[in-house]
């Protein structure tokens, strides 16, 4: 990701406002990615002031889904990097319970109960469950559609934290069609979006690139193969949302087939339309706050 600020070709997208909906080529395809892995950044804000970076990753393998989180100090200006490493991870393996866990000199409670979770295609539940954190005596997470009643009394006892999902990271296999949903700013709804890749033979021709928000196309990059790092500007709720592509590896490396794509929401403020990754976690910015980010990382193979 440290090379996407460089090799750009601005004038490789074209915008239209025609449909992705229907049985055109934009939206067809025999061979979907498959999602392996999501990762979740929040904000945690608690009573004190103190801030901190609670990640919690989705994952799918062979014995099934399952979870773990993350929790670390808010980055500082200094060090922005958002790692919530593995040494600081609780790995979960149950479909349900509790546990607590102390990361410094804070106290971690989760609660969860992921047995009848439902999926749709990937890692990460839509419905069917919940996940509690409680972070020195502050309900610091909530996330899913149900609660238990020994949740629900959490709730009406204890003061709870602001949190804020500021970042999401994807990983995919498989395919050269991918569809996710994201919510780009806190006042706005969830976004249907559509990648489509055309073209994977080292001599095609004819390669492109399709990006469709709410079946609404809004990047076409043609000639692909050799546009292969590119940005552009579209906006979603009248604001912008800064879109990149790095597909180089798909068709140049021996080692990798790895491509990613990354939208980022900013105010109209900003003037710099790009952060290298490190600074993508909502850092301030003269006392405002960044975007939400959506990093896809895309996999040819498994």
């Amino acid at each position: 990701m440290r090379d996407f600020a460089s090799c750009y070709n601005e004038h490789a997208v074209s915008i239209s406002d025609s449909s992705c909906s229907g049985s055109g080529s934009v939206v067809s395809a025999k061979d979907p990615s498959v999602q392996r892995s999501v990762a979740c950044f929040y904000r945690v804000k608690l009573s004190t002031q103190k801030e901190l970076l609670v990640k919690v990753a989705w994952s799918k393998s062979l014995i099934g889904q399952g979870f773990s989180v993350g929790v670390e100090d808010y980055p500082s200006h200094h060090h922005p990097t958002p790692t919530a490493s593995a040494g600081n991870s609780l790995l979960v393996r149950k479909k349900k319970g509790s546990r607590s866990h102390l990361y410094g000199d804070t106290l971690v409670e989760l609660h969860w109960d992921i047995s009848s979770a439902k999926y749709v295609s990937g890692s990460e539940p839509v419905e069917g469950f919940y996940v509690v954190m409680i972070v020195n005596s502050e309900l610091g997470l909530l996330l899913g559609d149900t609660r238990a009643p020994h949740i629900k009394k959490l709730e009406e006892t204890r003061p709870a934290a602001e949190f804020r999902l500021i970042s999401r990271r994807e990983q995919v296999v498989g395919g050269t069609l991918y569809l996710t949903k994201a919510r780009f700013g806190d006042e706005g709804r969830d976004h249907e979006i559509l990648i489509k890749c055309m073209g994977d033979g080292r001599d095609t021709k004819d390669s492109e690139l399709f990006v469709c928000i709410d079946k609404k196309k809004v990047v076409h990059v043609r000639r692909l193969r050799w546009n292969f790092r590119g940005n552009h500007t579209i906006f979603v709720d009248g604001s912008p949302v800064d879109m990149m592509w790095d597909v180089h590896d798909w068709w140049f490396s021996e080692t990798s087939s790895r491509a990613a794509f990354m939208f980022r929401a900013r105010s109209a403020l900003e003037s710099r339309p790009w952060l290298l990754e490190e600074e993508t976690v909502d850092k301030e910015q003269g006392g405002g706050k960044s975007g939400f980010s959506l990093l896809i990382y895309a996999f040819r193979n498994p």
